[in-house]
């Protein structure tokens, strides 16, 4: 983000009133100014892949109208392009826009793990991978901040459900915290350094986000060393003095004159230090510094596509060209697609000619203009000589004859070369507020897709859905599959070009396709119950859950195909220190079409004294060939792609041993991989008697030698026995090594085992 311009303000010259009163909003979407001091107000609105300003009534739900903008695609879009360069410009693009809107920060980008595919809002989030969704999103924050608007990372964290959203807790144990649910938010502090983090509404292990001092300080700021705000989601604080003493610096919406009241009860009270006050007002002012000495007003009478301060038809060229980026090609059995010229093209299905390409809610936006796919495949149709007829098939919200309207569609279908049925979810299906129940498309769709199969010679579906949806009932009876997701205003004119091969399939899945939803490892324990949802599976997440165990899916995490080919070859790893690697591989265009491919690396291990997934995504790149072209890749993988965190230390371990970097096709298919040493750490437990005997054995110092010490510190006839007695050894592994002495008669192995005991105090970790 540019240097920010802000005049120096005396925090002796504010009361403690006034003090208090900054720290929350002076209305639904922006600060309080002190125009005695030279402070200006700072406007905040809804994003992440537009920006939702509002002028008139307001509200934090999408139900009033707001100026018009450009509408993107939404980030389950974004997470398929596999592309921070995709991101970053939909960042760059939403600046620019906010700039032109008089706003200053802009609320996103949400970073949050696709736990469940039935989260009502995950059309707001990449992925259901830290990896992935931190790369993205960092990317989109200076893609943001570059146009000096401001970005607010959310929300933070562990908010991974709408049912009982504002209320229930998260019980999550710290490792899987570390290593799925707060990389992304780490990852894009520690190198986007967005202006704001916003605080979650949920609880975090019984304790409010807004008011978490171990999540707003000792990790957001003593770990990763936010400097920035710390913003609340809109009526998230419970309590404005807990939420301050933590780290919370701005409460929104405001007013809020009683919460301001009790802090300054509370500091008068000394049940809150001013001091802290005062930190979180500085970080308000420098917060404001965005808004420079006075806010810009956007025009509020402009009803027109030429909007000032943006060039609104450049912008909707490029959501068009980013949605391409951002679609799945599933399946496309005996090259269907692309279509070919001079074909008699059946469209079937509401959603070509009424598209959907949004979700409900917070990020609802009034976009400048709105492709429908059914115009632009007509008039790609013309250009090759084909034919299109069009049948809606189905009403989004189950209204109509729906027997006839099949009828209907199924006459289009059998009198053509290949039907294209648009199928989905209506808006009202998923939003911001509510959890989704399960992930089948509706019944009267799955009626029209295997009638239209029936009758047309080839069937193309395309899907515009926000979570994921079941293919299952009808897979296996179509040609191909495009997996549009929501992709925007744009979307319509995407989905067209990449039907017709104007642009080629690079999208790969950003979350598992499941065969069933109770396959998937939250299935037992979302949303959970009573107050409470336990995060019983851990760190096995998504597709880490789906290797590990073996269960089949229908398409795995990583998954695309393309109009085009590739050869992965000439792998090779080497060390670069005792706990990295770089990895170098050759990519070639096979095929006759230019086409992106996604280099996934992921690493596999059982060194340690954690489990492990069967493998974890550690590096990606997405790389544009022409055909024959090929080029090589070198990727770093630097200590934390080995590494897993140790709840004992405290902190992040690399074990010593044997990792295996492969090159995934996607999570469940390897196609190169190469086995790598590490020196790792020295892990530094000190022993005691306490510690159980299978400690003793595997201790990296003593662990070795332990059987011949303790043998020779026993009389002859119990060393013999000890030594041939391996299924004694086994029953006593779990036994604390206190009681494993007290089985011996006499003292015997006090003095060594007080020597053994002193050898591993003096081991460091390195």
């Amino acid at each position: 983000m540019p240097e920010i311009d802000m005049p120096e303000i005396d925090l002796s010259r504010l009361s403690l009133e006034q003090k208090a009163a900054l720290l929350s909003g002076q209305d639904f979407w922006s600060t309080h100014p002190l125009e005695d001091v030279g402070l200006p107000s700072v406007v905040l609105t809804d994003g992440p892949h537009g920006v939702r300003r509002q002028v008139g009534e307001f509200d934090h739900m999408g139900i009033y109208e707001s100026l018009p903008s450009t509408c993107f695609p939404p980030a389950v879009a974004v997470g398929s392009s596999w592309d921070p360069e995709v991101a970053r410009r939909i960042g760059a693009a939403v600046g620019r826009e906010a700039r032109a809107l008089g706003v200053h920060v802009v609320l996103g980008p949400g970073v949050n793990i696709k736990r469940s595919p039935l989260c009502g809002r995950n059309f707001e989030y990449y992925s259901e991978d830290p990896l992935l969704s931190g790369h993205l999103g960092a990317a989109h924050v200076r893609g943001q901040q570059e146009q000096g608007v401001g970005a607010s990372l959310k929300h933070f964290a562990v908010n991974n459900q709408e049912t009982d959203r504002m209320r229930v807790s998260a019980d999550v144990d710290e490792r899987t915290l570390r290593e799925i649910y707060l990389p992304a938010f780490e990852h894009i502090v520690t190198e986007a350094a967005p202006a704001t983090v916003m605080a979650a509404y949920n609880q975090v292990n019984g304790v409010h986000a807004a008011q978490n001092r171990w999540l707003l300080t000792e990790v957001l700021r003593e770990e990763w060393g936010f400097t920035g705000a710390v913003v609340s989601d809109w009526g998230a604080v419970h309590d404005p003095v807990a939420s301050v003493r933590a780290g919370l610096d701005l409460e929104m919406p405001g007013p809020s004159p009683e919460n301001a009241r009790r802090i300054v009860d509370a500091v008068r009270d000394g049940e809150l230090d001013e001091c802290v006050v005062d930190m979180a007002v500085r970080r308000i002012l420098a917060l404001a510094g965005l808004a420079g000495e006075k806010s810009d007003e956007p025009d509020k009478t402009n009803k027109s596509d030429e909007l000032d301060g943006f060039d609104a038809d450049a912008h909707h060229r490029l959501a068009r060209e980013l949605a391409a980026e951002c679609a799945v090609l599933l399946r496309n059995d005996d090259s269907t697609l692309p279509l070919t010229s001079a074909q008699r093209i059946a469209v079937v299905g509401e959603f070509a000619a009424a598209p959907r390409y949004q979700a409900g809610g917070s990020s609802h936006l009034n976009p400048t203009r709105l492709d429908n796919a059914l115009d632009a495949i007509r008039e790609l149709a013309a250009a090759q000589g084909s034919t299109v007829e069009f049948a809606p098939g189905f009403t989004p919200d189950g209204s109509g004859d729906a027997v006839a309207l099949r009828e209907a569609a199924v006459a289009v279908a059998r009198s053509s070369d290949v039907a294209v049925v648009f199928a989905g979810l209506a808006e009202s299906a998923e939003s911001e507020g509510f959890d989704r129940d399960d992930l089948r498309l509706p019944a009267v769709q799955v009626e029209l897709i295997r009638a239209v199969a029936a009758a047309a010679a080839r069937t193309v579906v395309v899907l515009s859905n926000g979570g994921i949806v079941s293919l299952e009932g009808w897979h296996d009876e179509v040609d191909a599959i495009l997996e549009g997701f929501l992709l925007g205003q744009g979307g319509g004119g995407a989905i067209a070009d990449l039907l017709f091969g104007e642009a080629s399939p690079s999208g790969r899945l950003a979350e598992t396709i499941p065969l069933r939803l109770e396959d998937n490892p939250s299935f037992v324990n979302f949303p959970g119950e009573q107050g409470h949802v336990r995060y019983g599976e851990g760190v096995m997440v998504g597709y880490r859950w789906y290797g590990t165990t073996g269960a089949p899916v229908r398409y795995p995490f990583g998954h695309g195909l393309s109009y085009t080919t590739f050869t992965v070859g000439d792998l090779a790893v080497e060390t670069t220190g005792d706990d990295s690697a770089r990895v170098s591989l050759t990519v070639t265009n096979t095929g006759a079409r230019a086409g992106k491919h996604v280099v996934q690396v992921y690493v596999a291990t059982k060194a340690g004294p954690v489990r492990r997934p069967a493998r974890e995504l550690r590096a990606f790149t997405k790389v544009h060939l022409a055909p024959g072209e090929s080029r090589t890749i070198g990727l770093d993988l630097g200590r934390r792609a080995f590494a897993h965190y140790d709840v004992q230390d405290g902190g992040w371990a690399v074990a010593p041993g044997e990792y295996l970097v492969q090159i995934g096709e996607n999570a469940a298919t390897v196609i190169a991989e190469a086995s790598v040493s590490l020196a790792g750490d020295v892990v530094a437990q000190e022993l005691t008697l306490e510690s159980t005997f299978g400690e003793w054995i595997a201790h990296p110092v003593i662990g070795s030698t332990l059987l011949q010490e303790l043998t020779a510190a026993l009389p002859e006839d119990q060393g013999s026995k000890l030594g041939d007695r391996p299924e004694l050894l086994q029953a006593v592994r779990d036994v604390p090594m206190k009681r494993v002495v007290g089985l011996v008669e006499g003292g015997a192995l006090d003095r060594t085992l007080e020597r053994l005991m002193e050898r591993t105090r003096v081991v460091g970790r390195r």
